[in-house]
């Protein structure tokens, strides 16, 4: 099986954007095993718009407010279970998009790169391109290699800016395998435009 675990340095560095660049491209699937700010609009809806055709997963928790999850969770009167977020079977590819960061909360105990680790998939982080995203990048970077999630590399999204982009290669050790540029407007053609992924999806060790 073929997959990558979407995840980011913050919330809104574009996740939901590259996890639809990758699920367009490769003919992947699309799953989001925990969905915050339902109220507001949903990551699998604006993946199931920007790539069309694409099979979409139903989120194992879905929950209202936009929150942390664990904090949304609890004002529902639940509880986020690792245990249950079990990846769908599928023939494809499967992009599978994190909630926030790292280090958000799931539940009293656990967080996002537990959930990461559990599911073994390597990791796709998506950064910005500007002032700060050195720190929050390594910062990540480090969190997922004492949780011995495996790392693809580095999407950076945003204006062009090869001094944080050396820093980020050199400092963290990784790749930044693309650089996703403003578009003008964010759609599935504006999706279906962009050069695909120089890199290819990688398989998953059992």
């Amino acid at each position: 099986m073929r997959g990558v675990f979407v995840t980011g340095t913050d919330t809104g560095v574009g996740k939901t954007l590259v996890a639809a660049w990758l699920t367009h491209h490769w003919g992947a699937d699309y799953w989001k095993p925990v969905q915050t700010g339902a109220t507001e609009g949903t990551d699998f809806g604006t993946v199931a718009r920007l790539a069309p055709g694409a099979t979409i997963h139903h989120s194992a928790v879905v929950l209202q407010a936009p929150l942390s999850p664990h904090e949304a969770a609890r004002r529902e009167r639940m509880r986020i279970d690792l245990s249950a977020m079990v990846p769908p079977e599928t023939d494809r590819p499967l992009v599978v998009e994190g909630a926030g960061g790292v280090m958000v909360p799931l539940n009293e105990t656990a967080l996002m790169v537990d959930l990461m680790a559990r599911l073994g998939l390597p990791a796709v982080v998506v950064a910005r391109t500007g002032l700060g995203t050195i720190n929050h990048t390594l910062m990540t970077l480090e969190i997922l290699r004492r949780h011995r999630v495996p790392l693809l590399g580095v999407v950076m999204n945003g204006q062009k800016n090869s001094g944080n982009r050396q820093a980020i290669e050199h400092f963290g050790g990784v790749p930044v395998l693309a650089e996703l540029q403003p578009l003008f407007a964010v759609t599935a053609g504006v999706v279906a435009s962009l050069p695909p992924p120089a890199f290819p999806c990688p398989e998953m060790t059992p």
